[in-house]
């Protein structure tokens, strides 16, 4: 498996001690990471009572050699229209932050790790099982 987008369930799994995302994540060339997945964590590390150690977990976890944040650019854009319109037009839509972290993933060709199933209604979209 090359690479491989981390979604936010996924990193929470993993800092639980989920050993099947640790095995994908150890055969992977490459971990990329949103900025919205690490929005989403910020998000839930201030609403809980390890704040800065979440942060300085993540930040650890984020200085690996592997590990990349990958930007959102015009292209990230692009692949965000189509597939909420691909949604839409197939009346299976999917919160908007998770049709981001699909485009990050098609742009960047690599497979998502995430617990949601929802993202099967993504056409295209590489999903590690």
């Amino acid at each position: 498996m090359s690479r491989v987008l981390l979604d936010t369930n996924a990193y929470s799994a993993l800092m639980a001690g989920d050993t099947r995302i640790a095995d994908i994540l150890a055969q992977s060339e490459a971990v990329l990471l949103s900025p919205v997945v690490i929005g989403e964590l910020y998000d839930g590390f201030l609403g809980g009572s390890r704040n800065l150690e979440n942060r300085r977990i993540l930040h650890q976890f984020r200085s690996k050699p592997r590990t990349v944040c990958v930007p959102i650019t015009d292209a990230t854009a692009e692949w965000f229209a189509q597939i909420k319109r691909s949604l839409r037009r197939s009346g299976q839509p999917i919160p908007i932050n998770d049709v981001w972290i699909a485009a990050s993933c098609m742009e960047h060709g690599a497979r998502l790790l995430s617990l949601d199933h929802h993202f099967d209604a993504v056409d295209g979209l590489l999903v590690c099982s």
